[in-house]
């Protein structure tokens, strides 16, 4: 184990060098890394991370191991061998050779995002996002500035796993061209075997220098104090299964005797000033019903059209609307919907998170409902929540909500860079307006199902909530996904203008 957490075990013939594992298991009497553990001992260490399962549940520790490394090194095998003896009740394997059709259509870390475990449980992964974008890279589907932007993701991506509480242990496995080429012969030779050679596998060891150069590179960039690699040259399956075994029990007996401190991140986005909201003028902001009429039908008739063109080009568009209670955000956002051809729309109304939700980073549930390409999904509240509601009623820390500006400007670059267009609006009304509105639905039978008590205790923290909202307009509006405020004490208006900055961030983009 070096100065970075990261373990290393080179063997060569018989010989083993002095960075073996065995000298590097963590055991829970001592939290350090440093006990002896015999060669002949695997059940020890297999025992060891069976009890793991229940160390990590209590802790509420989630874990993710990513076995990555050259085709033929023994990924799959060592798994196999490393989960045998724990409970397949709280661990998920996932293969991830194979990119689905779906997935192709969303952004790349999403397949990798939306299987991500639920605190106080394993996900093993099956290869990961570095043999996806480099296999990518090797064989010329993306250029040189994709590459680079896919690595700055993953680094990010990784970094807030970290800070949200999850400890990511990464494995490459790594095999000498010769082995490789012998390896990859005899499975081809099998008869049950051979299908797994693929052309890919066959490429790599023909070209087996530019992949070793292009796989350090990226072990070089993605390597962290957070998040090491851990690197092994895999010639004996035993050495292999020992070393990934007991690095994942040192890694989890570390991150709980020396729990991880996320630092907050600095802006490093460019910003458009918008607001503060009570700089917002909401007077003269109205529409006769004549008016309101003719432009919303001109307007929905154009966005119509311009539906079909993102579907055709496969660009994805994200719509979030936050606001005030009772600002008008369903009726603004049926009359963007009613525009749209139904098969290819959602709306997807948040509410408080699900206890499968709250069990995962904060930005899970929103990984999961992210549109195909050529697909519109409009948000009713959204990730924003983690710095308003969140923030203000204690359900997160200081350091989860002051990191989370960040963490959402990542995400919205990451959809950005994928191809979507990315809307956002506040939907902005006064407080006396807001205030006719709930005493309309208190006294409306039919509209009392809109009003909570929720809703009144909110009211009274309005200056807390507007000095939370002016804050997180201030650090989130980019000039990939900036802010528009709708101005909705006349709520026509705020359709009508919503209807134009949708149609002109389409036809910028298309």
């Amino acid at each position: 184990m070096d100065n970075n957490g990261r373990c290393q075990l080179y063997k060569s013939g018989k010989t083993v060098g002095v960075t073996d594992i065995d000298k590097a298991v963590a055991w829970p009497e001592t939290g350090r890394i440093g006990v002896q553990m015999g060669r002949a001992e695997k059940d020890i260490y297999r025992n060891e991370l069976a009890k793991r399962q229940q160390i990590i549940k209590d802790a509420n520790l989630p874990v993710i191991v990513i076995l990555e490394g050259w085709s033929a090194a023994g990924k799959g095998s060592v798994l196999g061998s490393i989960i045998k003896y724990m409970d397949p009740r709280f661990f998920k394997v996932y293969n991830m050779d194979v990119i689905s059709e779906d997935d192709k259509r969303k952004p790349f870390l999403y397949r990798h995002a939306v299987r991500m475990p639920e605190y106080g449980q394993f996900s093993f992964f099956d290869g990961g996002v570095m043999d996806e974008i480099t296999r990518e890279y090797l064989l010329g589907e993306i250029n040189d500035a994709e590459y680079n932007t896919k690595v700055d993701s993953v680094i990010n991506y990784e970094r807030q796993l970290r800070d949200n509480g999850y400890l990511v242990v990464k494995f490459f496995l790594d095999v000498d061209k010769k082995t490789q080429k012998e390896r990859l012969d005899k499975l081809a030779d099998g008869k049950n075997t051979k299908w797994r050679v693929t052309e890919f596998d066959k490429w790599q060891n023909k070209h087996y220098d530019k992949c070793a150069k292009l796989y350090k590179q990226y072990m070089d960039a993605t390597d962290s104090k957070a998040v090491p690699w851990h690197e092994i040259k895999s010639v004996d399956k035993d050495d292999v299964e020992r070393f990934v075994a007991n690095t994942i029990i040192a890694s989890i007996d570390a991150a709980i005797s020396q729990p991880w401190v996320a630092d907050i991140q600095e802006n490093k986005f460019d910003l458009s000033e918008v607001g503060p909201l009570s700089a917002i003028t909401l007077a003269d902001k109205e529409l006769t019903d004549e008016e309101y009429k003719a432009r919303l039908k001109v307007l929905q008739k154009e966005l119509k059209k311009l539906h079909n063109k993102l579907y055709q080009k496969r660009i994805p568009l994200v719509i979030a609307y936050e606001g005030w209670d009772a600002a008008g955000k369903g009726g603004n956002i049926k009359r963007i919907a009613s525009a749209l051809d139904c098969r290819g729309y959602e709306v997807f109304p948040i509410a408080s998170p699900t206890k499968e939700e709250k069990n995962r980073h904060f930005l899970w549930r929103f990984y999961n409902r992210l549109p195909k390409t050529g697909h519109v999904a409009i948000f009713d509240r959204t990730w924003y929540g983690r710095v308003m509601v969140e923030r203000l009623e204690g359900y997160c820390s200081e350091n989860d909500w002051q990191r989370a500006y960040n963490e959402i400007n990542e995400f919205e670059k990451d959809l950005y860079d994928w191809g979507a267009i990315v809307i956002k609006f506040w939907v902005q009304v006064d407080k006396d307006t807001q205030l006719e509105r709930f005493t309309l639905r208190q006294n409306t039978p039919e509209k009392q199902w809109k009003i909570t008590d929720e809703d009144w205790r909110n009211r009274e923290k309005w200056d807390l909530y507007e000095g939370a909202i002016d804050e997180m307009i201030a650090k989130t509006s980019t000039s990939f996904a900036p802010w528009y405020v709708l101005e909705s004490n006349d709520k026509k208006y705020a359709r009508i203008k919503a209807l134009e900055i949708v149609i002109e961030e389409i036809k910028k983009r298309l």
